[in-house]
């Protein structure tokens, strides 16, 4: 379980969001057994993506973040919501690539070139959908894109997994920095120094500080007023009833054809191990309904 925390500056120009997320990552690398460069690209995205769920309005909206990219991992899927569920997967969790010439895990290289989208599920008819070009693929660089373009908003993202020698992260964490609309052109000079100075995430997770120690050092400069935190944890929410939806939601063909074919299903959830088995009877079952709607 991971804790984000929040604060604000006194002039209210500036909200800053912290959150070590390194038990979030181990937990997501023991379930995909992810290689060494798809925990980084997964645990950067799931990190974001909590925070995405902690500014929802309400705890039953859900965001979800969908990465496509045309290197070898191919693709990343992460949703969170206002409970402290986050839960992501990567297409080809082990992708192996050498170092980059920074001697970094190639994260940018695993994803490619393609989009990042994000969809907003806040209980309407539709969800809510912005998309963007990847920028680097580095995820952070592309999630600070899509904040100018989708949303107007001047972010400085952070994101880093330190991956130990056993496969799992050392470290994880990341921070979002959001100008507010009354910012002054110096505050954002500010900000963007202190960003641009300050030791990668991971570096300062390793010597010690704290979250609180270190959006202090973001926001250096500013006097910051911390506000409520919020808990976030890899967990899944599948049910049977969500697969008998997923199997409704085929239509009437496919159904009839894994009956007639197969005579029962078999699926496995991709954000956790659980598998789920339905027999002929209730796939007939499921069948009826889908000729009903």
């Amino acid at each position: 379980m991971g804790e984000i925390l929040r604060a604000v500056d006194e002039s209210g120009m500036i909200r800053v969001s912290f959150l070590n997320s390194k038990d979030i990552v181990n937990t997501a690398q023991g379930i995909h057994n992810t290689s060494p460069v798809a925990t980084a690209a997964l645990g950067r995205t799931l990190t974001m993506t909590a925070f995405l769920g902690s500014m929802l309005k309400s705890p039953d909206d859900k965001v979800t973040v969908y990465i496509k990219g045309d290197g070898p991992l191919s693709g990343i899927v992460a949703t969170s919501d206002g409970y402290g569920m986050v839960k992501g997967y990567v297409y080809n969790p082990l992708v192996d690539l050498p170092l980059n010439k920074q001697g970094k895990l190639a994260v940018g290289a695993a994803i490619g070139k393609g989009y990042l989208s994000i969809s907003k599920d806040l209980g309407l008819k539709e969800p809510y959908m912005g998309s963007v070009p990847l920028v680097t693929g580095e995820i952070a660089e592309d999630f600070t894109y899509y904040f100018a373009k989708s949303e107007q908003t001047p972010t400085a993202i952070a994101l880093g997994v330190l991956v130990d020698t056993d496969l799992s992260a050392k470290e994880a964490g990341g921070f979002i920095v959001q100008l507010m609309p009354n910012a002054d052109d110096e505050t954002a000079k500010i900000i963007e120094q202190n960003v641009r100075n300050i030791p990668p995430v991971t570096e300062m997770l390793s010597d010690g500080m704290t979250g609180e120690e270190i959006i202090r050092k973001v926001t250096e400069g500013f006097k910051m007023k911390f506000l409520d935190s919020s808990h976030y944890e890899y967990r899944c929410d599948c049910s049977h009833e969500k697969i008998e939806k997923a199997l409704i939601s085929l239509g009437r063909a496919e159904l009839t054809d894994i009956i007639e074919t197969d005579g029962k299903a078999e699926l496995t959830c991709q954000f956790c191990p659980k598998v789920y088995r339905l027999d002929k009877a209730e796939l007939v079952e499921l069948l009826k309904m889908a000729e009903n709607k």
